[in-house]
């Protein structure tokens, strides 16, 4: 069993470097960031500029927004429609993407290991790059919102959305085991509780989120919420859950359900108030993952 650590309140602190900053004769691994599916490296470049301020240098796999286009190729795979995708050929571009970051950030690490830091999507996809390209450079994997597990099956109305890719990194990539050599960190965000449409869960309304829908679809209701009641935004990401943990009413960070975020073998950690995403994110209003003063309360994982 992982080890499930929550904070809460969320308390807001003013980011100041010097204050938490290693010493001068301490030697920090480097990171390397990895975008979350939709995101590009833009998206990161506060957040790295966050952690450099800590004395960790980090790099950002480059991604563009329109690489994920790339993806598509997976509907020519049979796989897809039979609902066993795998992640190789279809997602060989992120893949090299990440290990040329690696790569950077072996330059900077002077002989030493790295931190990787999956960010959403980032994270499983760190999982598959340890098991097809090895774990020699890494001695920390961090994921930041990381839907970690996939749907459970035959639940009514719940269609895996990866066509088979997290079953694949559940079945095929190695299980988190925290040690020394090699620690799991995983930080779930409790920003919104969802909600189910009407009685039993089995029973939910599916509409309310088409499938298809991407992490894009559910920021823009969430951050243009002037529009839309409590009530129904709370469904609407309620519907969202549902498609990844098989329940609608429980807890996460907007994207993903907090019970999908954590790791069995992890260290689990959960954050309160803590949003999805980059992407419509506000450091005090609404603070992702990367904000400063959510930065503060994870960060001495890097540090140690």
């Amino acid at each position: 069993m992982g080890m499930a650590l929550t904070f809460s309140p969320f308390h807001f602190k003013t980011y100041c470097s010097s204050s938490t900053s290693p010493t001068s004769s301490t030697t920090v691994r480097p990171a390397v960031i990895l975008p979350g599916l939709g995101n590009n490296t833009g998206d990161y470049q506060k957040f790295a500029s966050t952690l450099n301020g800590y004395g960790v240098p980090t790099v950002v796999a480059d991604v563009s927004r329109f690489d994920w286009f790339r993806n598509a190729a997976g509907l020519l795979d049979s796989n897809y429609w039979r609902g066993t995708l795998r992640p190789r050929p279809v997602l060989d571009w992120y893949l090299k993407r990440m290990d040329e970051a690696i790569h950077e950030a072996k330059e900077l690490s002077q002989g030493g290991t790295l931190s990787l830091i999956g960010h959403s999507a980032g994270g499983w996809l760190a999982r598959v790059y340890m098991e097809e390209f090895g774990i020699s450079d890494i001695s920390l994997l961090l994921t930041l919102g990381t839907p970690h597990l996939p749907p459970p099956k035959g639940v009514p109305g719940v269609i895996d959305q990866t066509r088979g890719l997290l079953y694949y990194v559940e079945e095929r990539c190695a299980k988190a085991v925290y040690t020394p050599q090699l620690k799991y960190v995983c930080i779930a965000g409790r920003y919104i509780q969802g909600a189910r449409f009407a009685g039993n869960s089995n029973d939910e309304v599916n509409s309310a989120v088409p499938v298809g829908s991407n992490q894009t679809t559910v920021e823009a209701v969430l951050v243009n919420d002037t529009s839309n009641s409590t009530a129904f935004r709370a469904r609407f990401v309620g519907q969202g859950y549902k498609q990844v943990c098989g329940q609608a009413d429980v807890w996460g960070d907007g994207v993903v359900p907090e019970v999908s975020a954590h790791l069995e073998g992890a260290v689990n950690i959960s954050l309160d108030g803590v949003y999805h995403s980059p992407v419509g994110s506000d450091d005090e209003l609404r603070p992702w993952y990367g904000s400063p003063p959510v930065v503060d309360q994870w960060v001495h994982h890097l540090l140690h």
